[in-house]
Parts: C-alpha cells; structure tokens; sequence
C-alpha cells in the first residue's frame, strides 16, 4: 500500500515539474530568458511542497464541517491570502455554477418536451 502511494506521488511530482518546465520555457521565450535547470527544479519543489499543503488543508477543512468531500468554499478559503487567486477561482466557480444552472434548465426543458408528447399519445 505504501510503495503504491509513494509510486504515484513521484509520479505526480514528475508530472509536476514536467508542467511547471513547460511553463517556465514559455515564459522565458516571451521575455527572450532562459531558466537553469536548477531554478526550474526549485520552482517544481516549491510548487510541489504548496499543492501538498493545500491538500492537506482542504482536507481539513472538509473534516472540520464534518464532510467527507471538499467544497468549492473550501477551495476559496484556501485561496484568500492571495487576491488574485481568490478572484479567479471565484469567477471560475461562477462559471461552473452557471453552467450546472444551464444544463438543469436544458434536461428540464427536455422532460417538459417528453411529458408533453406522451401525454399527446
């Protein structure tokens, strides 16, 4: 059990530094930069190191409200020492709110349709 969770947490910490190299190469093209491999290395770490600790917070979070699922508040909770963090996961939360709302309306619609046809019948 415990060599699986260490097997998939160097996975994800490969997937990690493999993102963040991408990202650092792009903006490093943009502003005519180039980024050691060491400070990429230390960037993929540090970057690491705080998804780690957001995890463990938000689980937290959820076990403190006495659920077993994290919320999307717990999500902004996390998010609010940082003001544009917090701003974008509000917007995003928004717009995933927005949509749930859109397809509720559109399969409501589609029953409505339904039940009026077989009625006809």
């Amino acid at each position: 059990m415990s060599d699986d969770r260490d097997e998939a947490r160097q996975r994800l910490k490969a997937a990690v530094h493999y993102a963040v190299g991408r990202m650092c190469q792009r903006i490093g093209e943009e502003h005519r930069r180039e980024l050691s491999r060491q400070v990429v290395a230390a960037i993929a770490e540090t970057t690491f190191r705080q998804c780690d600790i957001f995890a463990k917070d938000l689980e937290a979070f959820a076990r403190h409200a006495k659920r077993s699922t994290v919320s999307s508040d717990d999500v902004k909770l996390i998010a609010r020492r940082s003001t544009a963090l917090s701003v974008y996961i509000h917007n995003k939360s928004e717009e995933l709110n927005q949509e749930q709302r859109n397809l509720k309306k559109k399969n409501t619609g589609k029953r409505k349709s339904r039940d009026t046809e077989e009625s006809r019948e």
